[in-house]
């Protein structure tokens, strides 16, 4: 079966991304981890033309990369279809950080340079398509980081960077020390978290023309507590043939930001159907209607 047209994001002059992007931050909660699954919901996401898949060295307490990594060993042909985006930065007692004392920040070039490597080695790949910084980190030296990050594009270990969660005086501080550019600024943005619209995060990305990627693009299914909002997108998903979730995810993908969400499901039923927001049309009217339900209250 031929993949459905789905967009894609050009971040670098070498780097393009698919417009939806499976997120595995979950995989590890799965019942089944085995190879043959985890290879079954990737292949489930290429039959409809979504390549990317998200990834972070924290995601299941430091596991996800390995069990994701484990699918791609078993099936090497697999590593040439897909771009890996994977984050590091945030260190928590667990797994191979079991012994430090508490959950902090690390930005340091010793600490990026060995998330990378661990996430090469559990990937079971040579090359990162896309390191993301996970969090802004209040003790960040970007005369330390940015040469890290700069090193590994260098390399050839990285393909490109950015970072995730960063407000702009954060990203713009960051690439003040860098020779790469930073491609993109992975933040939370949904119907039920739309403060990026008006404080300035979408704006600062837009006016530099980086593509930004929203992770929990259904407010980790809090909007479907919202019954104004569920009203207003189960009639326009029955007026277009399509689940609630898709009309979610189609409001983000008519923003002109050239939004990337990052969608996590183990269900395999449910990553088939991922692609379904692509074929959504969201008017102006139809943006601000959603918009209204969401935020509780009309534009002044």
């Amino acid at each position: 079966m031929a993949p459905h047209h789905l967009d894609r994001i050009q971040l670098s002059p070498d780097l393009q991304l698919s417009r939806l992007v499976y997120g595995m931050w979950r995989i590890g909660d799965d019942a089944d981890t085995s190879p043959k699954h985890v290879q079954a919901k990737i292949e489930a996401c290429l039959a409809q033309g979504i390549t990317t898949m998200d990834q972070a060295d924290i995601y299941g307490g430091y596991t996800a990369e390995a069990i994701f990594g484990a699918a791609l060993k078993a099936s090497p042909a697999l590593r040439d279809k897909i771009e890996i985006v994977t984050k590091c930065g945030i260190v928590a007692p667990a797994g191979r950080h079991s012994a430090v004392r508490g959950k902090h920040y690390d930005t340091s070039a010793a600490h990026i340079t060995a998330s990378v490597e661990a996430s090469l080695r559990d990937m079971a790949t040579d090359y990162i398509d896309l390191l993301l910084i996970h969090r802004p980190d209040p003790l960040m030296d970007p005369d330390e980081t940015g040469p890290a990050l700069d090193a590994l594009v260098v390399s050839g270990k990285v393909r490109a960077v950015g970072v995730s969660n960063f407000r702009p005086w954060d990203f713009s501080l960051l690439q003040s020390s860098m020779e790469a550019e930073l491609v993109t600024n992975q933040i939370e943005v949904s119907l039920v978290a739309a403060d990026a619209f008006t404080n300035g995060d979408l704006a600062y990305l837009q006016e530099r023309g980086i593509a930004p990627m929203a992770w929990s693009p259904l407010g980790g299914g809090s909007l479907f507590k919202n019954e104004s909002l569920m009203s207003v997108l189960e009639r326009i998903a029955a007026e277009q043939g399509v689940e609630a979730t898709a009309v979610a995810v189609a409001w983000l993908l008519a923003h002109p930001a050239a939004i990337l969400p990052v969608l996590g499901t183990n269900n395999l039923a449910r990553i088939a159907t991922i692609a379904d927001a692509a074929k959504v049309t969201i008017d102006r009217q139809s943006w601000f209607e959603l918009y209204t339900a969401a935020t509780g209250k009309q534009v002044p």
